[in-house]
């Protein structure tokens, strides 16, 4: 059940990995479901996720045979968060990416029809990832969002609309020479 079981059967697989020009930078998995892993080449010219895939899927049907059917997801590392966040979360297509350092949580914003595929199934593709980039990660519709947002603007427009009605009060009362009520 152990993620490096992931990691030496991709080092027995893929010459690449065991020559280290491919480095596989973090396993994780719910063992017997599904594997998330992150790699990177350290050659240009070679394909990390390719050469880990094989060609026609040989080299990563072999470690799913091994792994007796457990399905393994192979991204690619990237040192930029929003970018390797999003390559966690593929195949789902996200919108944008919302990162607060300061509590360590991530607003994924995704169309509406990305919304099952991004979380996956039992919320095991959004899990992983938070796993695998070390980040909590929250998912939100963009329609969600944008409801929030009108709900913003509309209550920033009556704090608005107040304080100039206060304003126009005070000025009134200054032309009159009365005193202001608060």
């Amino acid at each position: 059940t152990h993620p490096d079981l992931v990691r030496s059967l991709f080092q027995l697989e893929v010459p690449e990995v065991s020559d280290g020009i491919i480095e596989v930078r973090r396993v994780v998995r719910e063992p017997g479901y599904r594997t998330k892993m992150a790699v990177v080449s350290s050659d240009p010219k070679i394909d990390c996720i390719g050469a880990c895939v094989g060609v026609r899927g040989s080299r990563v049907k072999a470690i799913v045979r091994e792994l007796n059917g457990e399905k393994v997801d192979i991204v690619r590392w990237d040192d930029n968060n929003s970018t390797f966040i999003s390559n966690a979360l593929q195949p789902a297509e996200v919108r944008k990416i919302e990162i607060d350092e300061s509590t360590g949580i991530v607003n994924i914003l995704v169309d509406p029809d990305q919304l099952s595929l991004t979380i996956g199934k039992r919320g095991q593709n959004v899990r992983l990832t938070a796993k695998l980039t070390g980040w909590k990660i929250e998912v939100q519709r963009i329609e969600d969002k944008q409801e929030a947002n009108f709900e913003e603007q509309v209550a920033k427009a009556i704090a608005n609309l107040a304080g100039n009605v206060e304003l126009v009060r005070d000025q009134i009362n200054a032309a009159t020479n009365e005193p202001a009520h608060g």
